[in-house]
């Protein structure tokens, strides 16, 4: 692999590892406040999904032997454009940003942001970005693969969710 690959694969988990320390102080946040966790049966396919696909980005990037690899610049703006995208989500909910489905009874939904226009925004970056980032590891089996999965889990997720925030109504 290319450095700038393994600058971007070691950005990407540095930035999971932020996202996870501030779901769980979130997380502590909301249960302090009376916050409840709702359809946790399937986070352990999202946990186990969202880690594979690092496995599979790099483990087919090694098969392939990808290496003088050009950055596709078109690649990396809609990547960057999502990440200020995933931040803006991450910012409009605050301390309600979380990876888990919690609900805090009494709470306002959020209606500001994205979600002023979509209702699930950061399930869409997610998508983009299982598509945009194998794409530009020229890994073209994850980038079908990723999305595919993540489709399917947003099939049980979304359901989930509101029903979730049809109980804050």
């Amino acid at each position: 692999m290319t450095l700038w690959m393994w600058i971007l694969f070691l950005f990407l988990i540095f930035q999971r590892v932020i996202e996870l320390a501030i779901a769980r102080r979130n997380e502590k946040w909301m249960k302090a406040q009376g916050g409840i966790e709702e359809g946790s049966d399937h986070y352990k396919w999202f946990v186990i999904t969202h880690s594979l696909f690092f496995v599979f980005l790099l483990g087919e990037a090694f098969i392939r032997q990808l290496n003088d690899l050009p950055v596709n610049q078109f690649l990396l703006a809609v990547f960057l454009l999502s990440q200020l995208f995933r931040m803006w989500c991450i910012a409009s909910l605050g301390k309600f940003w979380n990876t888990k489905i919690i609900i805090l009874p009494g709470a306002e939904l959020v209606s500001k942001g994205p979600y002023r226009f979509i209702k699930h925004p950061n399930y869409l970056i997610v998508l983009i970005e299982l598509i945009v980032i194998p794409l530009l590891f020229h890994t073209y089996i994850t980038a079908i693969v990723f999305p595919v999965l993540h489709l399917l889990l947003l099939k049980i997720r979304i359901p989930e969710e509101e029903k979730a925030l049809a109980r804050l109504q």
